[in-house]
């Protein structure tokens, strides 16, 4: 969509907004907003917290180690007030309050002390002071501990554009509708990474509990999630192709010398069943004995603590890495027989007990954490036949999983070129690169 410009534009003096339009104002934001600071004194209020999803009612009867009597020293929220994490400029956020609440006495609370502000055009700016960081520049304290925050005559001081409030209207009508637009093209691209991980999942379940032969003669596997498996397969429990599982450990903080590699959870790739070697951990385990959790070839990790309410612990990954490595203490190393099982075959059983939920009857949860009784799980059954269909049944998985992995690849890359698209429409429009004045005309 091509956009024109406005007829003439000025130096504003702002180097991160550059020129404005010649009829545009440039202000600080003294002028505009007014920093509120009520303490409630009561209990009684929606909690709200500040997410990058906007400001949320917090339920605060699930939080543990939240005590409701704190609350009571939080600060008031009305409606329409403005409410932004200002403590940390590289992930926080802020919002327009839609009800009334409490939130952190460590969060800015402001309003407009301009009846000639439309809030959902300056909302746009902010948002957009986060999303490109412009707000980053204008902070103090320690980006590494997150704590890079705007102080408050830092934010008085802050100079934004000033549009007339005809001009801030036209602006917000015309995001509203492209952003409108822009969303609804993401969430078909996201509806479509569903619909293509979901077959995923079925290809999978279908070849490791019925193989690749249609023609197959079938037979009652005893087992009510298996149905049917092909005749000539075998039904066995899962410990019997397993020769032993150990618990990982967590190493002491790192350090100059003896760091180890350590697989966290967070390295299994959920998707391809390996590890992701983007970000790995080294943790030094000087002085300790760490022979148990080194990780072997004929290895798969399994989470076994963890999880959440919408993730059930239980995944697994094959080790495929060339390195010494050990697996933190939420992982099990499962060593496998080699003469029983092909290792990534093993393995996309277990993806498909997990896509089931069967592990699910073997999850204890504790103060929110899961915890998987491994030993209970390994009861469970599966089908296999010999080492050569199950090698067979990999290298099919593995050429019809690629198929897959590229479309979602594709996907991503729309969604990502949507969301850049999406960031600098804004950014064109309440910056005054770009006329929208005639928009809708």
């Amino acid at each position: 969509m091509e956009f024109k410009q406005y007829p003439s534009y000025k130096p504003s003096g702002v180097e991160w907004l550059g020129d404005v339009p010649e009829h545009w104002q440039v202000k600080p934001n003294k002028y505009v907003f007014k920093i509120q600071k009520r303490i409630a004194g009561t209990l009684g209020f929606n909690v709200l917290s500040i997410t990058q999803k906007g400001l949320k009612i917090k339920d605060i009867e699930s939080n543990a180690g939240q005590m409701a009597q704190d609350y009571s020293k939080y600060q008031i929220v009305n409606i329409g007030d403005f409410a932004m994490n200002h403590m940390d400029l590289l992930t926080g956020w802020i919002d327009i309050a839609k009800v009334k609440g409490v939130t952190s006495p460590d969060y800015r609370v402001f309003e407009v002390r301009n009846k000639k502000v439309n809030k959902e055009y300056f909302l746009h700016l902010f948002q957009l002071g986060y999303r490109n960081k412009i707000l980053f520049a204008f902070g103090q304290g320690a980006a590494q501990m997150g704590r890079w925050r705007l102080q408050s005559e830092t934010f008085n001081t802050l100079k934004m554009p000033f549009p007339s409030i005809e001009e801030q209207e036209k602006i917000v009508a015309f995001l509203d509708t492209e952003t409108t637009r822009i969303d609804n093209l993401i969430a078909k691209q996201e509806k479509l990474i569903e619909l293509l991980e979901e077959q995923r999942k079925s290809i999978i379940s279908h070849a490791v509990t019925k193989g690749l032969n249609p023609n197959a003669p079938m037979k009652d596997s005893g087992v009510e999630w298996l149905g049917d498996v092909p005749e000539h397969w075998e039904v066995f429990q899962l410990k019997s192709a397993i020769k032993g599982w150990r618990n990982g450990k967590w190493g002491n903080e790192p350090a100059a010398e003896n760091n180890i590699c350590c697989v966290r959870v967070a390295d299994f790739d959920r998707t391809k069943g390996v590890i992701n070697t983007t970000k790995l951990t080294y943790r030094n385990y000087h002085g300790e004995n760490i022979s148990e959790c080194i990780l072997d070839e004929n290895s798969i990790l399994i989470e076994r603590s963890g999880g959440g309410e919408k993730q059930l612990v239980g995944a697994t990954v094959v080790n495929t890495l060339k390195q010494t490595a050990v697996c933190s203490n939420f992982i099990s190393l499962l060593n496998i027989n080699p003469n029983r099982v092909n290792i990534f075959f093993l393995q996309k059983c277990f993806e498909n007990l997990y896509t089931r939920k069967v592990n699910e009857k073997s999850i204890k949860q504790t103060s929110g954490i899961q915890n998987l009784d491994l030993k209970q799980y390994l009861q469970n059954n599966i089908a296999y036949p010999s080492l050569d269909e199950q090698k067979s049944i990999v290298s099919y998985l593995d050429a019809e999983c690629k198929k897959i992995d590229l479309l979602v690849d594709k996907q991503y890359q729309l969604i990502r070129k949507l969301k850049n698209y999406r960031t600098s429409i804004i950014s064109h429009a309440v910056t005054g690169k770009i006329d929208v004045r005639e928009f809708g005309a």
